[in-house]
């Protein structure tokens, strides 16, 4: 019997693409783990109203862990026009599959490194080596939303916040309420596990990144709790910014940051633009972690306009199988890969289109194995 039993889930349009470079560089590896496939994505969800199927749900609750590729998602009109037909007009709502993933398995902490690599000709600087801490199961993506805004909520709306009288000329059925809802604990617990990892790889800061001198209560809320978990970090600096300062500063001066955390869309922001910075989210891996279970993705999305010519950048994958590596505790796999993505890159001689080059993603994937 295997060590690991991994579930694989290439998703829709370039997820099967950078799955099957993902797939030459495990088997390299010869880790100690069983594969097996899970359905996920928009095809599913037109031809059953399901982009993650309960099979699906059903392998992950027997799998150590997870590597998802990508997943198409649009607007809800756009997602019930492309149905099936007979499934049309029967009330099915589509939502994102990762988003459900995350929440569904407590995935509270999802980890993006954003590194430079030497030789990459799409660096900012070369010197830069960030990594996000994104709370992921709360905030603005929870999902609590109407359209239109319910009367009985938006009369208890008015008679709680004087704010609401700004709306009092605006019909109910012209107004879209999303929540933004934080609790004491998903503060605690991200930025926790922030000053862990600087602590456990030698960051000397952690940026706290909200917007409390607008959004009060939940921003502010967030910087309490961080502050007293700094308290039990001596040696680590917290330093608090404004999102919007942020995004002005890591353009100005990456170099100077290390471990960031922020809450679901502002991590979700601000971890694309570090991702930029090291090449684009060709380069960009992440981590959905809870305590028990884990789910490894590029950050990029499926660009169906390239699905099947497997021209796209495939590096991002590779870096999520080097996270899980690490979070299985394969901490001498996750070297030897690391370095031998390191090796490519800085050679120079298989690039992807991004990089000016003409290599496949089944070349990029051929030379990083070539190199364990």
């Amino acid at each position: 019997m295997a060590k690991y039993k991994i579930a694989l889930m290439p998703g829709d349009g370039i997820g099967n693409d950078v799955m099957d470079a993902g797939k030459l560089v495990l088997d390299k590896l010869a880790l100690d783990a069983e594969y097996v496939h899970a359905d996920i994505g928009w095809e599913f969800w037109r031809a059953e109203g399901e982009a993650l199927p309960q099979r699906t749900v059903d392998i992950l609750q027997t799998c150590t862990c997870a590597l998802f590729a990508a997943v198409t998602s649009k607007p809800k009109e756009e997602a019930e026009a492309e149905l099936s037909p007979e499934l049309q007009g029967k009330g099915l709502v589509y939502r994102s599959p990762i988003v459900r993933l995350r929440q569904m398995f407590d995935l509270y902490a999802n980890l993006r490194p954003c590194k430079a690599f030497k030789g990459n000709p799409l660096n900012y600087r070369d010197d830069i080596n960030l990594v996000v801490f994104r709370e992921n199961t709360q905030g603005l993506y929870a999902g609590v939303e109407f359209y239109p805004l319910p009367d009985d909520l938006r009369a208890k709306l008015e008679e709680l916040s004087p704010r609401m009288t700004a709306f009092a000329g605006v019909d109910s059925a012209d107004i879209a309420l999303s929540t933004r809802i934080f609790t004491r604990q998903g503060c605690q617990r991200i930025v926790r596990r922030a000053f862990e990892y600087a602590r456990q790889f030698g960051y000397p800061t952690v940026t706290l990144v909200e917007k409390p001198n607008v959004i009060r209560e939940t921003s502010g809320l967030m910087v309490r709790e961080a502050r007293k978990i700094a308290a039990g970090y001596p040696n680590i600096e917290l330093w608090e910014t404004n999102v919007d300062a942020m995004a002005m500063w890591l353009v100005k001066n990456p170099q100077n940051y290390g471990v960031m955390v922020s809450s679901n869309m502002f991590g979700d922001i601000i971890s694309d633009l570090a991702a930029q910075l090291v090449g684009g989210l060709g380069f960009a891996a992440s981590g959905n972690i809870g305590d028990t279970f884990a789910v490894f993705e590029p950050t990029h999305g499926s660009a169906p306009k390239y699905a099947g010519q497997y021209k796209v950048n495939p590096t991002a994958i590779l870096l999520s199988i080097k996270l899980m590596l690490d979070w299985l505790g394969e901490t001498d796999k996750a070297d030897v890969l690391q370095t031998a993505i390191a090796a490519v890159i800085e050679e120079g001689q298989v690039r992807t289109y991004d990089m000016g080059g003409d290599a496949g993603t089944l070349d990029v994937g051929k030379a990083v194995a070539g190199r364990i």
